[in-house]
Parts: C-alpha cells; structure tokens; sequence
C-alpha cells in the first residue's frame, strides 16, 4: 500500500511540476508563437495522460480513484495528441481546452478533499477550497475568451502555475496523512498482540 501511494505521489508531483513549469515559460514569455505554445499544452497533456494510464495498468488495485484517473488519462492524451496534431484550429478554442482540463483537475481535486475529509484529515477543508478555485478557474477560461493572445497566455500561465502547486499540496497532505493512519494502525496492533501475549 506505501508502495503504491509512493508511486502515486511521484506520479502526480512530476505531472504537477511540469504544469509550473510551462505556466512559468507562458507568463514569463507570452509572446511565444502560439504553435510552439499549443504544442507544449499538448505535450504536457499526453505526459500527464500516460503517467495516469501507465499508474493505472501498474497499481492494477480495481478502486474507484484508479478508474476514474484511467479516464482523466485518456482524455488528456487523446486532447493532447490533436492539439500536437491540429495546433492552427485549436488556436480559437485553446482556452476552452485548457479551462476544461483545469475545471477536470478542479474536480479531482475535490474528490481527493472528500477522502481527506473521509480520513478526519483536520485540514480537508483548505484541499476543498483549492478544489473550488480550479473548477472556478477553469469555468473562467471556458465561459470568458479572451481577445489578445497574449493575454490568454500569460492567463493560462496563471492556471498552470496554481493547478500544479495546488496539485502538489493536496497530494503531499494525502501522503502524509496516509502515513499517520498507518502509524496509528500499526500501534494498534502491537497493543493487540501485547494484550493477546
């Protein structure tokens, strides 16, 4: 189980990294052509993707979570591969894409505030609002386009960067608290072997 919750860390805290590090280069340098721009959005998804998948076929544990992040892997390789494939007509709807992934990660997110909440984590709620700040961000994408382009970049910079660090906190409290329970699991144990002996 810490073995998989290891891999599971290092899976999403790479995933996440590579987030901050595209929205750093989109807010530092927005005047990027859009080409090079969509095909780093569409890189980093297909990363993401097929760490989530490959997690999958590895962790092979049947829960929920593990099916749902399969789900979340495709279709982040799947938009990926066509923004790599097709950049010149995703450049009117670049946004829309980003804010759907961004809204995407917001949700799970919130599912993962949810466990936390599950596993009488004091601090749930702090992994609840940052959930409810990416849906929202990714919604703004969605619902409000904006006209310059580098306005949209330097925006979609912004998202990046929170997705990722917001991504790489949620997990880290996971982890931890994951690791308390098993503390306290193991303790219990050794009480109950004690009072048996």
């Amino acid at each position: 189980m810490e073995k998989m919750l290891k891999k599971f860390k290092t899976n999403v805290v790479v995933s996440s990294l590579l987030c901050v590090v595209l929205g750093l280069v989109l807010v530092l340098w927005p005047g990027l052509s859009i080409q090079i721009v969509c095909t780093a959005v569409g890189a980093v998804l297909i990363v993401s993707g097929a760490i989530r998948i490959v997690s999958y076929f590895t962790a092979k544990d049947g829960s929920m979570y593990s099916q749902i992040n399969l789900i979340f892997g495709i279709i982040f390789a799947v938009v990926g591969v066509w923004i790599v494939i097709k950049p010149d007509k995703v450049l009117a709807i670049i946004p829309i894409i980003v804010g759907i992934v961004i809204a995407l990660h917001g949700l799970h997110n919130l599912q993962q505030a949810v466990e936390l909440c599950k596993d009488k984590y004091d601090k749930w709620w702090i992994a609840l609002l940052l959930g409810i700040l990416t849906v929202g961000f990714g919604v703004l994408l969605v619902c409000r386009p904006f006209a310059a382009i580098d306005t949209v970049v330097m925006l979609i910079g912004i998202f990046l960067i929170y997705d990722g660090l917001s991504n790489i906190w949620i997990v880290s409290r996971i982890y931890k608290n994951a690791k308390i329970l098993k503390q306290e699991m193991e303790a219990v144990e050794v009480v109950s072997r004690e009072i048996e002996e």
